[in-house]
């Protein structure tokens, strides 16, 4: 016998989409403004300074405390609660990029000053994107909806940003210029935050609930909790396979889009328009597959699915690019792996949110990310030093060859086939035997 879930209106037994369309549109806001950033901030930085040395140390300063930070926050995600911390932290990014056009009107601004508020920027994005993925899945349960759906539908909204998000960023900073983008990105934070607090139902995204602890111990502190996260994640053998096999293909990724196409596109003669009518494409597909899968997946097998998807998404889009095949056949291969794509994510986002106990969801996710993209700035600095030492082709060809051995092969490991399990337990009545204190053990599945 199962429980009903109450409804988004927190009446029993009446369904209301309120908790995930709210989820999701201060997904979207936040998303989009952040792919407007992108183009605006890099640009207001170039065209000051002339220096692609000051822009890339700007690019920098705002993605190394992002991904520092988000990986450190997941207990306090967890203790203050995701929905406090998403709309706190939009506040702050808000003020951060709102106060680079504000000082640059008032003459005030300088690149010694810039860097510690793109800093703050990415400091504060980090967890307030957290946030909002550890929402998904009691988003989900308040709407009724499977959570495959759920994270597919959260899927398309990131897709949907990241293709044209920078098409009207460039547009937007090509007619007003990059503080003007700079100030949507502003009011894109702030909307957003006003979504998270105002408009979600009561009571979604509370802290989660702690463990009682016996009579006389004290609350553990921070990292002992950072901690419990930790230990959790090792004791699964499944996510830790799905994190290394994505950090991978992430490193992968990285380098195949920051060095192998611009030289294929320089080389070729096909000119920096491909590179853009080729991301296009395959965004635009990878929008469609998260749509397919929001539909679909949750009544197909995962593993297949996934599986299936990566052999789409990967390996054929180095090899298109070695062969030297016309450019309609290019376009159609990454249109196949933009596709093949947007079945990935939505079952990485189910997976982990399914198997780690509520209590440690924000550690557990943050510490996943953080391994996930642990590669991602290393991707193009082994691209460019392999491509100089043995040429675009053979690079292509053996990045091409390690994504479907990384996708694949490890596939054939044991723990997979616990990823079509999932239904055979509820995940919100998993708890730890030990959550955040301490007793000795690593904690209980």
């Amino acid at each position: 016998m199962t429980a009903e879930v109450p409804g988004g209106d927190g009446i029993p037994g009446r369904r209301s989409l309120r908790p995930l369309g709210g989820l999701l549109a201060a997904m979207v806001v936040s998303l989009a403004g952040t792919r407007v950033s992108a183009i605006a901030l890099p640009w207001f930085v170039l065209v000051a300074t002339h220096s692609a040395t000051w822009t890339g140390l700007v690019g920098f300063c705002e993605m190394a405390p992002y991904v520092v930070v988000k990986a450190l926050t997941g207990p306090l995600v967890d203790r203050a609660g995701p929905r406090v911390i998403s709309w706190s932290t939009d506040l702050v990014s808000a003020a951060a990029v709102g106060t680079v056009p504000l000082l640059h009107a008032l003459d005030q601004l300088s690149l010694p000053l810039l860097l510690p508020l793109v800093a703050l920027i990415g400091a504060a994005r980090g967890p307030g994107d957290l946030a909002k993925e550890v929402m998904v899945p009691e988003a989900a349960e308040r709407s009724r909806v499977p959570l495959e759906r759920a994270t597919g539908l959260s899927g398309v909204t990131e897709r949907l940003a990241a293709t044209v998000g920078p098409a009207a960023g460039g547009s937007l900073v090509a007619l007003l210029g990059p503080l003007t983008g700079l100030v949507v990105n502003a009011a894109c934070f702030t909307l957003g935050s006003v979504i998270i607090a105002l408009t979600l139902p009561r009571g979604m995204g509370c802290a989660a609930e702690e463990v009682p602890l016996p009579e006389g111990e004290l609350a553990p502190g921070y990292w002992r909790r950072f901690g419990a996260g930790a230990r959790f994640l090792r004791g699964e053998p499944l996510l830790l396979t799905v994190l290394v096999m994505v950090g991978i293909t992430n490193l992968l990724d990285a380098a195949f889009t920051t060095v192998l196409v611009p030289v294929w596109a320089e080389r070729s003669g096909n000119g920096p328009a491909v590179i853009g009518l080729n991301s296009g494409v395959g965004g635009a597909a990878a929008v469609v597959g998260s749509l397919a899968a929001a539909a679909l997946a949750h009544r197909m097998r995962r593993r297949v699915a996934f599986f299936g998807g990566f052999l789409l998404a990967g390996a054929p889009r180095f090899l298109i690019l070695a062969s030297g095949a016309p450019m309609w056949a290019v376009l159609v291969v990454f249109a196949t792996s933009g596709f093949g794509a947007g079945f990935v994510n939505p079952i990485l986002g189910a997976l982990s949110f399914e198997r780690a106990p509520r209590p440690l969801l924000g550690r557990v996710n943050a510490l996943g990310d953080a391994l996930a993209w642990a590669g991602i700035p290393l991707g193009g600095l082994i691209a460019g030093a392999a491509v100089t030492s043995f040429g675009l082709v053979p690079v292509l060809l053996l990045g091409g060859a390690a994504y479907f051995l990384t996708t694949h092969v490890v596939g054939l490991r044991p723990e997979w086939s616990e990823m079509d399990r999932h239904r055979a337990r509820d995940p919100r009545e998993r708890r730890p035997e030990s959550d955040d204190h301490e007793t000795g053990d690593s904690l209980s599945r």
